[in-house]
């Protein structure tokens, strides 16, 4: 770029901050942080942005909260200032504080006294970003440490700052201070030292010392010693080995306690740990991390700081992948505006790119003639009415111009006054010569021709690009035509002149007769990059019509009644759940005492049968014991023996049964009969039941209404966050439209509308602010972590970088997305927000992601079929087309303009020669669009809320 063309651009970028900076606190701030000392840029945008983010100022645009929650704006008239209330020892019994004499916009005349608890500002007015921006471009400060940061002349000036630096705060006054308190530590170091004055040790003595002052009080404490030495002998025999050497600069001498050493500074506090999360960039690398997956790319220009090592062949250039997925986003939004059934991203790409059979295409014809009708009215609806700004176009003015000179007669012209020649000489003639070369050099140069656009327009004036819309011409690629006028017009504007030049170029060629068939038969040879040109164009166009704002405004006031709604329902579940805590108190007072002591079923079950086993193993061991004893060879006892042993087992064993078969009648006899205290407690059993089954359909209507919220928010596109390197994170899917396009639409299989991650790089203005640094900062950083903040880029990022706002990266695989929140760091500001939104959206982006991808192998695997040789059909009455070979977006078919209109946007509306034609036909569209649109219980088709029922 050339120096003035850089230079008009910083100026341009320096006046739009400007123009977003309130003006009421551009003057209270610059005087707050000239000749401030504070070292780090970040460090005073924190410290302004704290000091100035609860305090007002009159003339100030605000926003007042009242008692009702609502917000009403407003402009502060007056402020009042409260100073703090001491008490007698200088400990504040109330701080300061102000309060404001504030005009609401509607009604100007009457002024509202409130605190600053009720004032707030609008959102993005003063932010860090915008308050960093205007500090960096009204103030500085020289390249050494410690120098106060000045307003610029020219800003001190304009807002009356006294500039003069204060003489404390000067380069010369500093290194002085610093001299004189390296002094003041080596003198306090030296006094710090205990004086050993022992006849056997050498003289402690400061290398270097000259001070008289030190030589004095050194021979006063001698002689001291001296006279206390020669009244007390013994002081000299105390051993060495008593001096033991403290922590802290303390020895302790002969048994004596410590004594502290004068002077000695005591180790500061260590610093006290960083609360997390704080700046991104202001994190140490960890250099043994691996680095973020790598992207993959839709263009052939890949943004890689070396070469290039592979191209994708797909046409696409990087410049137009953002306009590519802003109008894909634009037309899958506001798709029931234009009436399009929506479409998968990868077939919108798949259509522009056709070469051949680019007419036959009903996903790209619909696409622009959907477009084109909003632009102008229907000859029927306000007799065509142009919904659009349009320049006035030169043919017209050159007919008027025409026709204004053919009418008028023409004026004689006065002969000019012949003036004597003088003496000719060579001065004369060399100042002849260079008026002849000034006037030449002032002659207007000849507008070289790019296209031939005006000579297609003057040759069909009788039915120019207007007419043609209204009338809903679209028929055999007419279309073209009225883009072609249309852009014609538009160039007409200095703006767009340069865009709409370009692409008449292709359209309209110089070398090309100019009639309507040239421009039909050139939109096939166009490349991707000039196909989405146009669309940016009729796009950015529609946008102004009134038909998408009043889709906007019926989109806001769906979202406060959604709002209400949910509140209401948040409510009602909050009061279920209070029902459900009484409910349980209840049953916890109703329950019987046996089912609190007694043991789960399963667990009596095991013990009854425990208690059978063991009586049959002690029966079975004495039947075993007496066989032994019967089976033995040695003599039988003489004794007395027991007689029917066996019968009295079999007894006991018969008693334990019949017990235990009693103790199961009983129980069976209690539950059939339970007690009135069981019946009331069965009773808020149910309750509980059902308390919980309200408050779960609670729970999901209030997650339906959250989803009617989401795709009722069509004014702009989230983003999910940005990452360390000010990246942008887009899932396109978030808000506006539903995750897999419309439920009816023809392409409802397909089962998603993105299905992609995008990358988006950062902007110019944080680049300057956070990535390209100053030289000061730049060293600065790469003292405190031994890298750049564009080498740390390169190091973190891995293979695939986007280096500005008009590069984009996408993922496109659920195992890249989890390895991208692994690496987030969640202790910065920034990448502890994205974590967060991508891993509540994780399922669903990795759903989408499998979805895309079985998608596109499914039509794969078609197209490999299809290129088996196919069976003969006779083409004599029509062209065929091989459905197998056929590409994806030609399965696509527009089925919500066939239900609404009766026919698609390219072709004309059928004309019924009789009533009972036309009512016969309209049934036949009704019934083909039942069968194939989903409908709701009442039988009427679903709108894009049609997939809140599915869960």
């Amino acid at each position: 770029m050339p120096t003035n063309c850089a230079e008009l651009a910083q100026i341009e970028a320096s006046g739009e901050v400007d123009d977003a900076f309130p003006d009421t606190l551009k003057e209270p701030i610059l005087r707050w942080v000239q000749f401030s000392t504070i070292p780090r840029l970040d460090y005073l945008v924190d410290r302004v942005f704290e000091e100035f983010k609860h305090d007002f100022y009159p003339g100030e645009n605000i926003v007042v909260i009242d008692n009702n929650g609502g917000r009403n704006p407003a402009v502060i008239r007056e402020k009042i200032k409260f100073a703090a209330r001491l008490r007698p020892d200088n400990s504040v019994e109330s701080p300061a504080y102000a309060r404001y004499y504030v005009c609401s916009i509607n009604r100007p005349d009457e002024a509202t006294l409130v605190d600053t608890a009720q004032l707030v500002r609008e959102r993005k007015t003063f932010t860090k970003q915008r308050l960093r921006s205007f500090l960096k471009k009204t103030i500085d400060h020289e390249a050494w440490s410690g120098a106060p940061w000045c307003v610029k002349p020219k800003v001190a000036e304009e807002y009356r700052i006294n500039g003069e630096i204060p003489p404390h705060l000067t380069y010369e006054n500093q290194m002085l201070q610093r001299k004189v308190n390296l002094a003041m530590k080596k003198q306090n170091d030296f006094e710090g030292q205990l004086l050993n004055f022992h006849p056997g040790l050498p003289l402690l003595k400061p290398k270097g010392q000259k001070n008289k002052q030190w030589s004095q009080d050194l021979a006063r404490l001698t002689d001291e010693y001296q006279r206390a030495l020669a009244a007390n002998p013994e002081l000299s025999k105390v051993p060495q080995e008593q001096f033991i050497k403290g922590p802290n600069g303390f020895v302790q001498v002969n048994g004596f306690h410590p004594l502290a050493a004068k002077g000695h500074p005591k180790p500061p506090p260590p610093p006290p740990p960083p609360k997390y999360p704080i700046e991104d960039l202001e994190l140490a690398p960890i250099r043994d991390k691996p680095p973020r997956p790598a992207m993959k790319f839709l263009s052939d220009d890949i943004p890689m700081p070396g070469p290039v090592s592979h191209a994708l062949d797909s046409g696409l250039f990087m410049r137009s992948v953002g306009p590519l997925l802003e109008t894909w986003d634009t037309l899958n939004v506001y798709c029931e505006v234009y009436q399009l059934d929506s479409f998968t991203f990868d077939d919108y790409v798949e259509a522009l790119q056709l070469t051949s059979d680019t007419y036959h295409c009903q996903l790209l014809v619909e696409i622009h003639c959907a477009v084109l009708k909003k632009l102008v009215n229907d000859v029927n609806d306000k007799n065509g009415q142009v919904q659009i700004s349009l320049p006035e176009s030169s043919i017209a003015e050159s007919g008027d111009s025409s026709l204004a000179g053919d009418s008028a007669l023409p004026s004689p012209t006065p002969e000019p006054e012949i003036k004597p020649n003088g003496r000719t000489t060579r001065s004369s003639l060399a100042k002849s010569e260079a008026a002849e070369l000034r006037k030449a050099g002032h002659s207007p140069a000849v507008e070289t021709r790019v296209h031939c656009a005006r000579e297609m327009e003057q040759s069909t004036r009788s039915y120019d690009w207007k007419a043609r819309l209204r009338k809903r011409d679209f028929k055999d690629g007419t279309w073209v035509y009225i883009i072609v006028g249309l852009l014609y017009q538009l160039s007409s504007d200095s703006r767009r002149r340069k865009s709409c030049d370009e692409i008449l170029s292709k359209l309209a060629p110089t070398d090309q007769e100019a009639t309507v068939q040239t421009a039909i038969s050139q939109y096939p040879l166009t490349d991707i990059n000039t196909r989405v040109k146009i669309l940016e164009i009729l796009c950015m166009l529609s946008l102004e019509t009134k038909a998408i704002r009043n889709y906007m405004e019926d989109c806001t006031n769906n979202m406060t009644d959604y709002r209400k709604e949910r509140i209401d329902m948040q409510r009602k579940r909050k009061a279920a759940m209070e029902d459900l805590r009484l409910l349980h108190e209840e049953s916890k007072a109703l329950q019987p005492g046996s089912r609190t002591a007694s043991p789960i079923p399963e667990l009596e079950e095991l013990n009854d049968s425990k208690m059978v086993v063991d009586t049959e193993e002690e029966v079975e061991a004495e039947d075993d014991g007496d066989a032994v004893m019967d089976t033995e060879d040695e003599e039988p006892h003489r004794g007395r023996s027991l007689r029917r042993a066996n019968d009295r087992a079999a007894q006991r064993k018969q008693r334990m049964e019949e017990e235990r078969l009693r103790k199961e009648r009983v129980q069976a006899e209690k539950a059939k009969k339970p007690s009135k205290q069981e019946k009331q407690y069965e009773k808020i059993l149910k309750k509980i039941v059902e308390a919980k089954e309200q408050i779960r359909e609670y729970e999901e209507e209030v997650l339906v209404i959250e989803n009617d919220l989401r795709e009722a928010d069509c004014p702009r596109t989230r983003v999910l966050g940005k990452d360390r390197f000010w990246n942008r994170y887009y899932w396109f899917e978030r808000n506006a439209m539903p995750y897999a396009g419309l439920p009816d639409s023809s392409t409802a299989f397909a089962g998603y509308a993105n299905g992609c991650l995008w990358v988006q790089g950062p902007d110019d203005i944080e680049r300057q602010g956070f990535i390209d640094l100053c030289k000061a900062e730049n060293d600065q950083y790469y003292n405190a972590f031994r890298m750049t903040v564009p080498e740390r880029k390169l190091l973190e990022e891995g293979d695939a970088h986007v280096f500005n706002a008009r590069e984009w990266g996408y993922y496109d695989e659920p195992d890249q997305l989890d390895k991208l929140i692994g690496w987030l760091d969640t202790h910065g500001v920034r990448e502890v927000k994205l974590r967060k939104e991508l891993q509540a959206q994780r399922d669903k982006i990795s759903t989408y992601m499998i979805k895309r991808k079985d998608y596109l192998e499914s039509n794969e695997d078609k197209k490999s079929e299809g290129e088996e040789p196919a069976p003969r059909v006779s083409t004599r009455t029509k062209t065929y087309l091989d459905p197998a070979a056929a590409r994806r977006c030609f399965t696509w078919k527009n089925l919500m303009a066939e239900y609404e209109n009766g026919h698609i946007h390219s072709e004309p509306k059928p004309q019924a020669t009789t009533r009972k034609q036309a009512k016969a036909a309209k049934k036949v569209v009704e019934e083909e669009a039942r069968q194939t649109r989903a409908t709701n219980r009442q039988g009427k088709p679903l709108t894009r809320q049609g997939t809140r029922y599915n869960f």
